[in-house]
């Protein structure tokens, strides 16, 4: 008999049903919500008379549209966004479920706070109105992005209904070299197999070099799947993940049961496709055009691509990437914000300054609690010192809302996840990258080579 994926070991342990087409009714542990979505969804439940089943399942936050300057109250940027934000509060209290509200000790990105809580743990299905909800399954989880009908159905009953997706294991054998990243690895495989290489699949990251990376790490890795086209991705949990876990607010106090270290694929499962890709070949990723396809080493030069894509990022095929002047570098989202992240990219600016030409360069934690621990660290005032704006947590610059904007035709420099055409705002050319490449370009006020700082002493 042929073992099981991991994924088919989740699916299998919540499959209710099948329905007449074809179709499967899978149970839903856990549902989260954010004031972009949560309001519509909970409002439109009330009005139908449907209660939440188990208000204990269903969690809500302030993250997408929450202004993350400094005081910021219960403020945000997007143009008649407030009502997002107290629409969303007024419906969670009357559902009864758990809310992080905007000044809240654990608000933050969703998928930030979500693991910092263990709300999500192994084995667990999990969804969300949100694309990157993939990123949760760096956990072990089954976890993906719905829309807000299919989170009244999820709230309503606990099942959704969903069609089987097919296995997909890409395995990273050696060692990363000193400066390459998660955010490398994905960028890597998406170049290199297509934004849309994992459609109608669930991708386990797998070997040698995922098994090397944190717990943050492996979520930056998961958290780019949705741009691969997967359903989700997964990793399996292992040691890290169980002390990762321990002690955390919604945990099991014990993860000793037989149960938790059975969550790993069998050796002999079958996948219905595999891709191996050699960690100790890559090098840090930077992208071009406007899909995160669009994306090579930082040293090379920009391959032909779609002529709307060279004409919207403005950089012809053959131009090299280093020494590309930038206007604006962001370090944030849910993809590159958490505490790690934080650190890495501080030991690369301490004792630097941001390039004078650089219009803005700024620093959103992932979440309150990444915050609070970078400032017991001393994170903030090395940031701070080299030029970077400190703000509050929140989605902030990884998409545009209406708020915070630049002159048409600037170019940033992001650690988010999507460079498509106005992602961050009317004409903005995204080039979406590491932390470490975030920050390096920032004191270069260019495209630049963060393995270069790594060698090279502060000049102060």
């Amino acid at each position: 008999m042929t073992g099981k994926t991991l994924f088919e070991k989740i699916w299998q342990a919540h499959h209710v049903a099948d329905s007449a087409t074809g179709a499967a009714l899978i149970a839903i542990d856990r549902v989260f919500l954010h004031e972009r979505t949560g309001a519509a969804a909970l409002k439109a439940m009330a009005a139908a008379g449907r209660p939440v089943r188990d208000p204990a399942r269903v969690f809500a936050v302030m993250d997408h549209i929450v202004d993350t300057r400094p005081g910021r109250g219960d403020g945000t940027l997007m143009e008649g966004g407030s009502a997002f934000i107290t629409e969303t509060r007024a419906a969670a209290r009357a559902a009864g479920i758990t809310l992080f509200d905007v000044n809240d000790r654990d608000q933050g990105i969703t998928h930030v706070i979500s693991p910092e809580l263990g709300i999500v743990l192994p084995g667990v299905t999990l969804v969300a109105p949100d694309s990157h909800t993939c990123t949760q399954g760096a956990l072990g989880a089954l976890a993906w992005g719905i829309g807000s009908s299919e989170a009244e159905h999820a709230m309503a009953t606990g099942v959704l209904r969903l069609d089987r997706s097919g296995t997909m294991r890409v395995t990273y054998t050696g060692t990363l070299a000193p400066g390459v990243t998660a955010k490398d690895m994905v960028l890597a495989l998406i170049a290199a197999h297509g934004a849309g290489g994992g459609a109608g699949h669930v991708v386990e990251f797998a070997g040698e070099a995922v098994r090397a990376l944190d717990i943050e790490a492996r979520m930056t890795l998961c958290n780019m799947a949705t741009e691969f086209a997967a359903m989700t991705g997964i990793v399996a949990p292992d040691a890290k993940t169980f002390e990762y876990l321990a002690g955390r607010r919604y945990a099991p106090e014990d993860f000793g049961e037989p149960y938790w270290h059975g969550l790993k694929t069998d050796e002999d499962a079958r996948f219905d496709r595999e891709i191996v890709i050699d960690a100790a070949a890559l090098a840090p990723m930077v992208s071009w055009g406007t899909s995160p396809e669009h994306a090579v080493p930082v040293d090379g030069t920009v391959p032909q691509g779609p002529a709307r894509a060279h004409d919207y990022i403005g950089l012809d095929a053959g131009s090299p990437l280093l020494g590309t002047p930038i206007d604006v570098a962001f370090l944030g989202s849910c993809t590159n914000a958490r505490l790690s992240d934080l650190r890495r990219a501080a030991a690369l600016v301490k004792g630097r300054h941001v390039a004078p030409s650089i219009r803005k360069a700024m620093v959103v934690p992932g979440s309150s609690a990444v915050k609070r621990a970078a400032e017991a660290e001393g994170l903030d005032a090395i940031f701070a010192e080299a030029g970077f704006e400190w703000r509050e947590s929140g989605c902030s610059l990884c998409f545009f809302a209406g708020g915070e904007r630049f002159p048409e035709g600037s170019r940033t420099i992001s650690s988010t996840n999507r460079n498509f055409e106005g992602r961050q705002g009317p004409g903005i050319r995204t080039h979406i990258a590491s932390p470490e490449t975030v920050v390096a370009s920032a004191i270069a006020g260019a495209i630049a080579d963060p393995r270069e700082l790594m060698i090279r002493k502060p000049a102060r």
